[in-house]
């Protein structure tokens, strides 16, 4: 299964999505991809900042109940605490969404699916896929 990230799952709302993307994303079907609860949260958010009737339409066409939404559970928080424990004995720090969502990838074994590796790639034992082409 694969985790989208934000990044790819909001490329059907963009003016101009990334070809990629959308090959990839046809390419693998609808079947095989989910996203995290916090995935949708972000989509929403942008939704609302927007304030846009255009963009909710394309939303409620093209996105909404299209994969299924992963929840975000004791398993998941678990994951997460061991996630951000691990990031504060290294001296580091990360977005607390994006460590979530690599905790729902990871309590789910999904390859997480993103338009920003840096955001993903030194989470231990997470795989991630870029599909941007590079």
């Amino acid at each position: 299964m694969y985790l989208l990230d934000t990044s790819i799952y909001s490329q059907p709302l963009k003016k101009n999505p990334v070809p990629t993307v959308v090959r990839r994303w046809k390419e693998v079907g609808d079947l095989t991809c989910c996203i995290s609860v916090f995935c949708e949260m972000e989509v929403l958010q942008g939704l609302a900042l927007s304030d846009s009737d255009k963009l909710l339409k394309l939303y409620n066409v093209v996105l909404k109940d299209r994969i299924p939404i992963l929840p975000f559970m004791i398993d998941e928080a678990m994951v997460y605490a061991d996630l951000q424990a691990h990031f504060v004995r290294n001296g580091k720090t990360k977005p607390v969404i994006d460590l979530c969502i690599a905790a729902t990838a990871l309590s789910h074994k999904c390859i997480l699916v993103t338009l920003n590796s840096k955001d993903f790639i030194d989470i231990p034992q997470l795989h991630v896929e870029n599909w941007t082409g590079e």
